[in-house]
């Protein structure tokens, strides 16, 4: 019989590649969806009409919900992917924040426990390197103390152990993989990292003027979500759950990330200044296309996330590199690059070019 797979956050980067992954390994995959009148599907419109796979609505702040649909499905390994995931919004909804990425993982684990399924389910948690936030040590492993500095981050710290305490109370095959920065074509376009792809493309293109960001010299470790979920996989399949820190062992700062990022669409940057000072130099026209904003500074900033993948090559035999860090940002920019391209081209044919260069 099929494996049967529950993704919670499936319309996500990380869901839709995920999906992916199972459905090539002939997973019947479930996708957990919230209603809403407005329904954004756009990273899995490909595999909606694939035979095994199916969206199931619920949602992770209703514990009925979650109850209903684990007793009815009956998953042999469920994905816990769902969270209010960007940092800097979880300053402005700490409650809901709370709610979902912390009760959230709360409510899936009660339900396999009370459904029956704690013997046969499995349950990933997708953690996060945020729990290091003012960080103790570099690299960060599996040992490494944690330190959040966020609402997100202490949120996703429950998470984190309440997982870890459901697998020595009851004995259930729960785990967490504590995820660094992973990112993607499919990333939404307010993380930093497409927003600075988007920006380079729109750029290129005479219609964008200007791109705004925070500290400059954060420093993360980045790799590519697509080959992270794969690591995901790995997880659910070993005789023992265990806890793996998910990274790439090597980081760049966003600074870094500029430069790769505009130079693949032909803009070569030099900076000049430091903090809110720092400028972004286009070297052929002498223009500035980068500039700091103190307003996209946290109260509490974490600048020096680096993460050790070293247990997870070993016991998972899975490559943290498989793309490089060089391939990821030209990845994204191209992608960007066709996107700005469409919609110039819409926008010329529908006569509304000014509005969309505004």
């Amino acid at each position: 019989m099929k494996k049967r797979a529950l993704i919670t956050g499936v319309t996500g980067q990380d869901g839709s590649y995920l999906s992916e992954f199972l459905l090539e390994k002939g997973y019947e995959v479930y996708g957990l969806v919230r209603r809403s009148s407005v329904e954004y599907h756009e990273r899995i419109n490909h595999i909606e009409k694939h035979n095994n796979f199916h969206l199931v609505y619920g949602d992770l702040s209703d514990s009925s919900s979650i109850f209903s649909l684990v007793s009815s499905v009956k998953p042999d390994e469920i994905y816990n992917l769902a969270a209010q995931s960007h940092v800097q919004v979880s300053f402005e909804v700490p409650e809901y924040t709370a709610d979902i990425d912390a009760t959230g993982v709360l409510r899936v684990l009660e339900a396999v426990r009370v459904c029956g399924l704690k013997d046969k389910c499995r349950i990933y948690q997708a953690s996060t390197s945020e729990l290091y936030g003012r960080v103790e040590e570099v690299p960060q492993n599996e040992n490494t103390p944690f330190h959040p500095y966020s609402p997100y981050a202490v949120a996703k710290q429950y998470g984190y152990w309440i997982v870890k305490e459901y697998r020595e109370a009851y004995n259930m095959y729960c785990c967490s993989g504590i995820l660094f920065n992973h990112e993607s074509e499919r990333r939404g376009e307010t993380f930093v990292t497409r927003k600075i792809t988007l920006a380079a493309a729109r750029i290129s293109q005479g219609l964008q003027d200007k791109l705004y960001l925070g500290n400059l010299s954060s420093l993360r470790d980045w790799g590519y979500a697509k080959d992270y979920v794969e690591c995901m996989w790995l997880m659910l399949q070993q005789k023992q759950p265990e806890d793996f820190v998910i990274a790439t062992g090597e980081q760049h700062s966003v600074r870094d990330f500029c430069l790769i990022a505009f130079r693949e669409v032909g803009i070569d940057l030099e900076f000049t200044g430091e903090g809110l000072e720092e400028k972004g130099i286009d070297k052929a026209t002498g223009k500035v296309v980068i500039e700091v904003s103190e307003a996209f500074y946290r109260p509490t900033d974490v600048v020096n996330l680096w993460g050790d993948p070293t247990k997870a090559k070993a016991l998972l035999g899975w490559n943290p590199v498989k793309t490089s860090f060089n391939d990821l940002v030209k990845i994204m920019v191209q992608s960007d690059l066709r996107k700005v391209a469409m919609e110039k081209a819409e926008a010329y044919v529908y006569g509304n070019l000014e509005q969309f260069i505004k």
